[in-house]
């Protein structure tokens, strides 16, 4: 099982990324829990949702706490939660930044880390910091766990009324592309 721990603040859409992202998957063939987190946030607040997926049923319905892969769709969640809480060793971390890798402390559990400046990104596309669609096409380039056929799948399956659907197709595409992957080096002990 491979499981994904989604971090944003309130009004970013980090739930309907974990949606979105789960539709993808399950039309790829995997099956897939996504569990929202809804409580007492209100906008701006730390928020997460979850998602598991697996090549056979899923049972555990349960929040995530030893993610094999942390999404941060917002730069400033960071300072708020402790967004590496119990990763797993060689753990994918995904992060909107527009900070180069030199700059970020990756914690020595991190394999891979896949950065994109999506808040740039966002503003030129909708004139408004919301990051969610980008970062799903940062998470297929990064992780390789989902097409990004699928991902225009599901986005087109989605109800993008407000936002548009043109836009986020392109939010997708141009988070794939301008996503940076870095495969972190580990040092051995002597």
């Amino acid at each position: 099982m491979y499981e994904i721990r989604i971090h944003g603040r309130g009004g970013q859409g980090a739930v309907l990324a974990g949606g979105i992202l789960a539709a993808a998957l399950v039309n790829e063939g995997k099956f897939v829990v996504a569990v929202p987190s809804f409580g007492f946030e209100r906008r701006g607040a730390p928020v997460a949702s979850f998602l598991r997926m697996d090549t056979k049923e899923i049972r555990q319905m349960t929040n995530i706490y030893r993610p094999d892969c942390v999404l941060c769709i917002d730069p400033t969640v960071g300072r708020a939660v402790n967004v590496f809480d119990g990763i797993r060793d060689n753990a994918t971390w995904l992060q909107t930044t527009a900070r180069p890798l030199a700059e970020l402390a990756v914690p020595d559990k991190v394999a891979t880390v896949g950065l994109c400046d999506a808040v740039a990104i966002a503003l030129e596309i909708f004139k408004r910091p919301i990051t969610n669609t980008l970062m799903l096409g940062a998470f297929a380039k990064t992780t390789g766990l989902v097409s990004l056929d699928a991902l225009r799948a599901a986005v087109e399956d989605s109800d993008f009324r407000d936002a548009g659907l043109r836009q986020n197709l392109l939010a997708l595409e141009r988070g794939y592309e301008e996503t940076v992957v870095h495969k972190i080096e580990k040092r051995v002990a002597a």
